[in-house]
């Protein structure tokens, strides 16, 4: 199946029933409680609240988007690097 086709078929369905899902980006005070929950449950040490602050928030403008997935990802790759 072509990418385009499998596009189609999905906004065809949603047509039909009615059916959109949508998710909103986060503000910044919550993409921060996002990450800050994330390195807790990573196990990350965190006594410097304002470094992991900065550099998730300067990962979130090089991505584009503060969401739930990317203060995933930065607090996965912040663990990697400081945990």
């Amino acid at each position: 199946m072509h990418p385009n086709e499998a596009v189609e078929e999905k906004i065809s369905l949603s047509e039909r029933f009615g059916l959109w899902l949508s998710f909103y980006p986060f503000d910044q005070d919550t993409y921060l409680a996002g990450v800050a929950q994330w390195l807790d449950a990573l196990g990350v040490d965190i006594s410097d609240p304002e470094q992991y602050r900065r550099e998730a928030l300067q990962w979130a403008l090089a991505r584009g988007t503060r969401s739930g997935r990317t203060a995933w990802q930065f607090a996965r790759d912040y663990a990697g690097q400081h945990g």
